[in-house]
């Protein structure tokens, strides 16, 4: 019997946690993957003010809930295996500790320990206009392998809907892990009306 894959999921206090929202609900609906959860204490205020969720609802979308605080959590060590993680959405404060290696916080130990294991990491960080210390601490977890994906929409689909867009940028995300969910894909402009 084999085991199913594995996604961490973090969500820290910058706007859009309606990315992993979305992002939680697409892989249930995919099947085969357990999700493993971590927000921030400033992500569950962000989670109540923008999707107006409480913090019960919200983990209720994930297979597995740990800890902010827990460093010793299994999510702290190479040895369990993950498909990857994903930070959605990201704030500038966890790039920057993601970027120096501060694990500080269950989210930002997972995230190291993502990248030592050569595995993918995906930050959809939310920040604008960006610093030069905010471009310098991207490209530092680029060159370290992880991916910086700013979740911007696709107008080339004609979205009629913010869902559509979030689905679109989520999807995305999703094809970076090899974790495949229905999505409307570019086709061409030949394909247009």
């Amino acid at each position: 019997m084999s085991e199913k894959r594995r996604l961490v999921v973090g969500v820290t206090g910058a706007t859009g946690a309606v990315y992993a929202q979305r992002l939680l609900e697409l892989v249930r609906e995919a099947g085969g993957i357990e999700t493993h959860l971590v927000i921030s204490p400033p992500g569950v205020l962000t989670i109540k003010h923008e999707l107006g969720m409480s913090r019960r609802d919200f983990q209720g979308l994930a297979d597995e809930v740990h800890n902010f605080r827990d460093v010793g959590a299994t999510l702290a060590s190479g040895s369990f295996t993950t498909a990857g993680m994903v930070v959605a959405p990201c704030s500038v404060r966890t790039l920057a500790a993601v970027a120096h290696g501060f694990s500080d916080n269950l989210i930002t130990r997972a995230a190291d320990v993502t990248l030592k294991e050569r595995r993918r990491l995906v930050l959809m960080l939310r920040e604008t206009p960006l610093n030069l210390a905010h471009l310098r601490n991207m490209t530092a977890v680029t060159e370290m392998g992880g991916v910086i994906f700013p979740p911007l929409p696709a107008f080339y689909l004609h979205p009629q809907s913010i869902r559509e867009m979030v689905d679109h940028s989520v999807s995305r995300v999703l094809d970076l892990l090899d974790i495949q969910v229905p999505v409307t894909r570019w086709e061409g402009m030949g394909a247009q009306p």
